[in-house]
């Protein structure tokens, strides 16, 4: 696509509209399976993280695919066949609740099929939203469109998909690492299902303090006990008090009566109890909080469940079976008032468990479920996590964290529909379990099991499972289905593991730690090399983004207004991750601007010096001092930049190419350069001139290079317009000190030294209201400057120069 038009005046963000176009209707960056299978090009592959669907994506999330762009880019020019295809995450409960909330219903409301058919008709609408924030954002992905070929965009709720998901349970079935069993498990009453640790939040919500009056049996003595669940006085299996606590001494060995209920309760000395807290006596119930669980669990106490999975009290609740949890607890406080049980109330704050996706508070309920076990792999999980390259490195202690926090089995198995279905039927007559086949996407609520007969009782008829896998056990074979597992053998045996996981920090307890866990379960790999941790996009002051507080910028937004690449510029300026945020706001993003709109002159400006002939090919050797100076400046830069770029920091070389762009290059090199460049004075011959203008070009080439993985629409514009090449498909600078052309030569004067002397010489003029295009008779200046002569005295407008031995800016005279 050879063009010599002109560069346009200034940059317009409506430029980038025919490039992306372009790109994503020639398919440019698809993915070639056969250069890496023939060992022609490296594999870097991206397990990109699949956003849920549930509606348009959000800042934070294009940010995220912006950065991960830069790695793809970045890679490709340096030889890599980089695999980054885009995934959409269409499973699990976001996508119900979504439905249920956009459609006013309950998932009960309608049959299974109709609710199906509801989450289709809501995920292809947002569908298409989300690929336009992505492809408008300049992200070079594989392919735009959804298919079954390496490299091609995949849906988590597509045949191919589940019925690699299913696999995976049936591998870990036969494995014995998957069991159902009825355990205390969290239970979100708005979702309707069972959750898992990892999914849940804490959320200071306000409620009572209740002093309730228990009875000791043995001397009728009261005891005064503080709680938050007096609805749950039913389920208490213990009173315990710390083994400090002087108050309570007399009681252990005793016996508790529980009000209302008339319970006789054990009493005992616990470490769990808190002195300071309430009356320093507890009550224990089978399920209020983890706590609790735990306690029952050590302590060997039959739990008494008193919530059933709708929400309500069931027949262990006595006189509140029936009623929702919050209309028993008014119940029972308003009976313990009656009867003069209660003492007082005091309103707090209490620190409770809540589903993070519905925000509603958890109930923990025994019920059947399948699990992972994940117990017997902590210590393994353990060295994985720690052997694991993670970027920035300290973000590794969370998922460390995690680890050590982990406590019971992985529960897999939800209460929903949209979500990839367990492959699972049964015997109605012995309850014998039926695996699916291995390959083949099936729903056993909907279809028959793949036998005719049970094989250990002969029975022929069958029932289906209705649950569904938690939306983790499916995303966590992404890296899996991306290099091509059980259906690509040959290609997953040379590609795995996965060059990098790029992620947000507050998915790593569930998507890194289950990838990682179940990836390696099924492979004995680690299945990832880097991991790349994103922290959260907040506001300029620092808070979190949130429709409540009217904080959160749409990507669209962003788009319309400014265009891509300031975008994608503030990203790479703001994406420190040794920091802990990225502030975002339509200022900051607007600055960025600014630094385009300056590489988009300096652009222009070279553009009046093309490359000829003689400057093409022109004899490095001959190369002036001040050329040899700024070209080493560069290719230090680019050198640093490219060490960088391999550890995905572009943080770094943007903030620095950013100053050597404004400060190094425009103020200082092109001012002291131009005349020469212009071959406007006496002083210079052509050969000096010729050195000007190979030096100007080559220093351009390498911004643009340096620049393109971050702003890839205005470097691939002005390469294409002044040298008549797509910059993408171009090598990544690569240099040895100066240049592979340059000999090693030491030069005489550093860079701050030069910006100093320059600095000082346009002051003096400032100070003297004079233009700096004044005249000055002399200049004595340190003789380490003594090779630019020619340039200083262009630039300054001076008649002489004088030189000193002393080396310090401070002693340089200027005279008119």
């Amino acid at each position: 696509m050879e063009t010599k038009d002109k560069l346009p005046k200034r940059w317009e963000k409506e430029m980038e509209i025919p490039l992306y176009e372009v790109w994503q209707e020639k398919q440019l960056f698809q993915f070639n399976r056969d250069n890496v299978m023939s060992g022609k090009k490296e594999l870097f592959s991206i397990d990109t993280p699949p956003p849920y669907l549930n509606r348009p994506v959000h800042v934070g999330q294009t940010t995220t695919y912006v950065l991960m762009d830069f790695f793809a880019r970045f890679n490709r020019m340096i030889g890599k066949e980089v695999l980054f295809p885009l995934g959409l995450d269409r499973n699990g409960l976001p996508i119900e609740m979504s439905v249920e909330k956009d459609y006013n219903i309950q998932m009960c409301d309608v049959t299974r099929k109709e609710f199906i058919r509801m989450c289709k008709e809501m995920l292809e609408k947002f569908s298409m939203e989300s690929v336009s924030s992505f492809l408008r954002s300049g992200i070079s992905f594989n392919s735009w469109d959804v298919g079954k070929n390496i490299g091609d965009v995949y849906q988590t709720d597509s045949p191919e998909y589940r019925a690699l998901t299913q696999a995976t349970f049936i591998d870990m079935w036969n494995k014995g690492l998957i069991h159902e069993d009825e355990r205390i498990n969290n239970f979100c009453p708005g979702c309707g299902t069972t959750i898992a640790d990892a999914e849940i939040e804490y959320a200071e919500l306000p409620t009572m303090f209740n002093d309730i009056i228990f009875k000791v049996k043995e001397t009728g003595e009261d005891l005064i006990i503080t709680t938050t669940r007096p609805e749950l006085v039913c389920t208490c299996g213990m009173v315990i008090y710390n083994p400090e606590d002087d108050r309570y001494q007399h009681l252990k060995g005793k016996t508790a009566i529980s009000p209302i209920f008339n319970k006789e309760i054990p009493i005992k000395p616990h470490p769990m109890a808190d002195i300071e807290k309430g009356t320093g006596l507890v009550m224990m119930c089978s399920a209020g909080d983890t706590h609790d669980i735990q306690f029952f669990r050590e302590e060997k106490l039959k739990p008494v469940i008193a919530i059933d999975i709708d929400g309500k009290m069931n027949k262990h609740a006595g006189f509140l079976e029936g009623l929702l949890v919050k209309d028993a607890r008014q119940k029972i406080i308003d009976t313990l008032k009656e009867k003069e049980l209660l003492v007082k109330q005091v309103p707090t704050n209490h620190k409770t468990p809540v589903c993070e996706r519905s925000k509603d508070p958890i109930e923990f309920i025994s019920m059947k479920e399948y699990y992972v076990k994940q117990m017997d792999y902590k210590p393994k999980m353990n060295k994985i996590a720690k052997e694991l390259n993670i970027f920035d490195p300290k973000s590794k202690q969370i998922l460390l964290d995690w680890i050590k926090a982990v406590n019971i089995d992985w529960p897999i198995s939800r209460r929903r529909v949209y979500a990839t279905e367990i492959p699972l039927w049964y015997c109605k007559k012995c309850n014998e379990p039926i695996l699916g086949e291995k390959g083949k996407y099936v729903q056993p609520w909907d279809e028959p099991p793949p036998i005719e007969k049970c094989p250990k009782c002969s029975s022929t008829e069958f029932k289906g499972e209705t649950r569904v896998l938690d939306t983790w056990f499916d995303s966590s074979i992404s890296p899996l289905y991306i290099l091509g597992y059980e259906k690509d053998d040959e290609f997953f045996q040379k590609a795995a593991p996965c060059t990098v996981r790029p992620q947000g920090k507050e998915i790593v307890r569930t998507w890194l730690y289950y990838t990682l866990l179940k990836c390696h379960m099924l492979t004995d790999k680690t299945i990832f090399k880097d991991v790349w941790i994103n922290y959260h996009i907040v506001d300029n002051k620092g808070k979190k983004m949130s429709k409540s507080k009217g904080n959160v910028i749409d990507p669209k937004e962003i788009l319309d207004k400014f265009g891509a690449e300031p975008f994608r510029l503030w990203a790479a300026i703001e994406g420190n991750l040794t920091k802990t945020d990225f502030r975002c706001s339509f200022d900051r993003i607007e600055g960025a601007t600014k630094t385009l709109t300056k590489l988009w002159n300096v652009a222009r400006f070279i553009e009046m010096f093309p490359e000829n002939e003689k400057s093409i090919n022109f004899d490095t050797k001959e190369l002036q001092e001040l050329d040899k100076w700024i070209i080493h400046e560069i290719n230090t830069l680019a050198k640093d930049a490219k060490r960088r770029y391999e550890k995905y920091d572009f943080h770094n070389p943007a903030i620095k190419m950013k100053h050597f762009l404004w400060e190094t290059f425009a103020s200082h090199y092109i001012e002291l350069v131009k005349n020469r460049a212009y071959n406007s004075s006496e002083l210079f011959n052509e050969q000096e001139q010729n050195s000007a203008i190979y030096t100007l070009n080559y220093c351009l080439d390498i911004m643009l290079k340096v620049l393109s993985p971050i702003i890839p629409f205005m470097t691939y514009t002005i390469y294409n317009k002044m040298y008549g090449k797509d910059i993408q498909f171009e090598k990544f600078p690569e240099f040895q000190d100066i240049s592979e052309k340059i000999k090693k030569q030491k030069i005489p004067f550093s860079t701050s030294k030069l910006e100093e002397l320059n600095s000082k010489v346009w002051k003096f003029k400032k100070d003297k209201q004079l233009s700096l295009k004044a005249e000055l008779s002399e200049m004595v200046i340190p003789e380490m400057f003594k090779q630019i002569e020619k340039d200083l005295i262009a630039a300054h407008s001076v008649k002489t120069i004088s030189y000193i031995s002393d080396t310090k800016i401070e002693k340089t005279e200027i005279k008119l």
